[in-house]
């Protein structure tokens, strides 16, 4: 992996010993890019470095293009409050024009009003309990005050989010793995993942806190590296007299790192991913202690001889600082609507009681009481439900989630067979991906605990993050998609596999065709996706063609 920036201590025989420069492990540097490709396709070299070069960002944003079509194309169909859209699509129009949630008739009676024509909008100004914190209601409201209230309009931002997460997955996979080509082909694998595309093209929540989670995982990169702390780290090292850096046991311990905007920037993208739905809160934590022990990390390259304890003096008051009172401060913002209204539901709960924390403003104790209550509703949701599973079965596509199913008869909305056909939108994964991520995560795992990459031990805590904390509620109804938060890490976990099998350059015979087999893998994703494209995307085939993706029973 020392092709794709892997920065670990270089062997000699049997003896480790450390590298010339300290720089190059404290701050790996980006490879230059490869011209001779252009070349071969007739450019001049000057014009093939230009042009290479130019590949660290043309090359996203084709993937992200890609990305774009698949998820704007027939962004309307179905032409329907599909699955939870019924509760998000119309809490983001009551924010948008009231502040805060209000009340709708049954869901009977308002979404046919909804989508008929013309259309019967019934919201009324009483405040309305929900489950969920508003921001990604207002992310939803965006889209619905540019196109008004129609599938089109409440779908668009988690669409416009998707595909822009997709180009942020390609920039941090070519921060992470040092390669422009690794990184764009994370991102390409998550344009073609069936449960990113399905989430990108439904007005749920989940997709913009994994929307959030990245950007913030993407600035903890650049803290990391590039901005400040080991670059820094670096600069205060001392230089022999061949001008090469050498750890420093007195720097390593007292070095100061200054100002962390990337971090004081990630602390606010976490507080708007828990300001979505609470699972952002368990992020924010592996976060964290991702970060400390970064920390730990570049002390220790740097020479330091007591790292953590260096890190607990110099480092942990102001990361802690710039991440959970930032978070925890936007996430109080996020409810300004409701501060700021008087019919917000509960928010005069507090008004006229006295007690023990009197002394404590009035909306308040409104709101922690709200909260309470929210925490009770949403620790306490046992309601069975056809498509809840556990998350033990979820890596595997034990039981995804139909979000919309339909059988039109022949010679009706597209169906041109004899017997009838079937419409359905499947919130799965694209199998070969997610089965081969499973492969991937174990590599990750040896290449973390045995040969301590941190590139992997990244990778898998963010993963961690995303999943772990599901356990912890094995009574709760919970679903699969709720897995769209992890799937970039599982992206960048298959295209770290996928650099492993490429090898470096000039490698043997056999080590090549190792990675043909890597290709062959891509080409599999790519074919698997395409088969199931139209069971993700609502378009109306025969029902045997339906039955025939249906792999597993548990599908059904």
């Amino acid at each position: 992996m020392r092709r794709f920036g892997y920065a670990g201590a270089p062997r000699t025989g049997t003896r480790t010993v450390p590298p010339a420069d300290v720089r190059e492990r404290l701050v790996p540097p980006f490879p230059e890019p490869g011209a001779r490709p252009w070349q071969l396709l007739g450019l001049g070299p000057a014009r093939a470095r230009r042009l290479a070069k130019a590949t660290q960002w043309l090359g996203p944003l084709l993937v992200a293009a890609l990305a774009g079509v698949l998820r704007f194309w027939h962004l309307g169909r179905p032409r329907d409050l599909v699955f939870d859209e019924t509760y998000y699509a119309k809490d983001a129009w009551a924010l948008l024009h009231l502040g805060y949630e209000g009340t709708w008739p049954d869901r009977k009676i308002a979404d046919p009003q909804i989508l008929a024509h013309p259309q019967v909008i019934s919201l009324s100004d009483t405040g309305s309990f929900v489950a969920h914190p508003p921001t990604g209601k207002w992310v939803i409201a965006v889209g619905e005050w540019m196109f008004g209230l129609d599938p089109v309009g409440w779908r668009f931002m988690t669409a416009a989010l998707g595909t822009l997460s997709v180009f942020m997955l390609c920039r941090i996979g070519r921060r992470l793995f040092r390669s422009t080509f690794l990184g764009c082909l994370a991102g390409a694998l998550m344009a073609i993942d069936g449960l990113h595309l399905v989430m990108s093209r439904t007005a749920l929540l989940d997709l913009v806190v994994m929307f959030f989670v990245l950007a913030a995982f993407g600035c903890l990169l650049i803290d990391r590296d590039r901005y400040r702390y080991r670059a820094r780290l670096a600069a205060a090292l001392p230089a022999d007299a061949e001008g090469r850096v050498r750890p420093d046991a007195d720097t390593g311990d007292r070095a100061g790192t200054g100002r962390r905007p990337w971090r004081l920037a990630a602390g606010v993208l976490l507080g708007l991913a828990a300001s979505t739905k609470w699972n952002g809160l368990y992020v924010l934590v592996f976060f964290v202690v991702l970060t400390l022990l970064w920390d730990v990390g570049a002390r220790r390259v740097a020479g330091a001889r007591h790292p953590y304890r260096s890190v607990l003096r110099r480092d942990l008051g102001r990361s802690v600082l710039s991440l959970v009172p930032t978070a925890l401060l936007t996430y109080l913002l996020s409810w300004t609507g409701w501060f700021l209204s008087d019919d917000g539901w509960g928010r005069h709960w507090a008004d006229g009681r006295g007690g023990t924390w009197s002394w404590i403003p009035a909306p308040l104790r409104s709101f922690w009481h709200y909260e309470y209550l929210v925490y009770q509703f949403n620790v306490g949701l046992h309601t069975p439900h056809k498509y809840q599973s556990n998350p033990w079965s979820w890596l595997v596509l034990g039981r995804p989630v139909l979000f919309a199913y339909d059988s039109p008869q022949p010679g009706r909305d597209g169906c041109s067979t004899a017997a009838a056909c079937t419409r359905t939108v499947l919130a799965l994964g694209t199998p070969a991906l997610w089965w081969s991520a499973c492969l991937a995560l174990a590599y990750l795992l040896y290449r973390w605990a045995l040969r301590r990459d941190w590139r992997a031990g990244a990778i898998l805590c963010a993963v961690a993050a995303g999943y772990l904390p599901w356990f912890l509620y094995q009574d709760r109804t919970v679903f699969s998609f709720y897995a769209v938060v992890f799937v970039p890490y599982l992206c960048l976990a298959v295209a770290m596999m996928i650099g492993a099998l490429l090898g470096p350059r000039g490698a043997t015979e056999r080590r090549r065709l190792r990675g043909s087999v890597a290709a062959g893998l891509v080409l599999l994703i790519a074919w698997n996706f395409v088969y199931f494209y139209p069971i993700y995307t609502g378009q109306t085939i025969p029902y045997s063609g339906w039955q025939s993706r249906m792999w597993l029973d548990t599908w059904i």
